[in-house]
This record gives structure tokens, sequence and C-alpha cells, in this order.
């Protein structure tokens, strides 16, 4: 059974899956890498979601507010031997529920062009393209999402 963990950066199991996610993240982003990295931060993270299965951490997500209406959700991953199960989707739809609970009525995220498993998540849980924001307006590589939750 899976279960969905509301916690904070600190989580052995987040910091765990994290240091895989940037392992792997490595490899996509190339000569890139060190672009990305400065904006995935672990720190400052308060809201951090770990899907466990049998008390080990198999899936994650965090989101951060971007502005008064807005979470931005971060730190999406799920162990590969694990994907495909809807724990991915299980993990987004509780940050969402939480960015609710907190007040914001819109998610919204970056992924890279080439993970096409993430942004088929994200197109299913109804999350549409919008312009790249923030530090990825002139990342030809990046596709931004939103959601309205409200």
């Amino acid at each position: 059974m899976i279960t969905y963990l509301r916690v904070n950066a600190e989580h052995a199991g987040f910091r765990e899956l994290v240091h895989e996610l940037d392992a792997f993240l490595a490899v996509i982003n190339g000569t890139g890498n060190d672009f990305f990295s400065r904006l995935n931060h672990i720190e400052p993270l308060k809201q951090v979601v770990v899907a466990c299965e049998g008390g080990r951490a198999i899936g994650c997500g965090a989101i951060k507010a971007y502005d008064e209406e807005t979470m931005e959700v971060k730190r999406m991953f799920v162990r590969p031997g694990k994907r495909g199960q809807g724990i991915a989707a299980g993990v987004l739809e509780e940050l969402e529920r939480w960015s609710l609970e907190l007040g914001y009525g819109r998610c919204i995220l970056e992924t890279a062009g080439a993970l096409t498993d993430a942004i088929r998540l994200y197109t299913r849980n109804h999350y549409r393209a919008i312009p790249n924001y923030g530090p990825y307006e002139d990342v030809a590589t990046s596709v931004c999402f939103e959601k309205r939750l409200v």
C-alpha cells in the first residue's frame, strides 16, 4: 500500500530521492545542468510530499510559493522501478490539495521537453502548457505548465 506523507525538506527519504533525481537530471540536462541546479535547492522547501511503500520512500514532490496566488511544483520524482503505477499522480494530487488548503488557487511547473513521461503526467492531470515563466523564459529545453485549482 502506498502512503503519502506531508513532510519538509529535512525528511531523509526525500533527500535520498532528490539525490537520485539530481543524478538523472544531470544526464538529461547535460551542459545546462549547472543552471537548473541553481534553481533546485531543497532547503527552502517546507511543503514536501513523499510517497512510501513498506516504509521506503519511492516518490516525491514539493511546492513552494511563487506569488500570492501560485504555488510552484518542484522536485517531482518516482524511482524507475515504481513508475507507471499512479504514484506521481498521487503525489501531484496531494500537492494540489495542500496548495488549496494554504489558500493558493494555481500551480505552475517547469519540466524538460525531453521528459515525455512527465509531460504526459501533467497533461493527463489537467495541466496546460503556458509560456515559459521567470528563470525559464529563455530556456528552449524547458516546457512550462499551469493548473487552476479553483
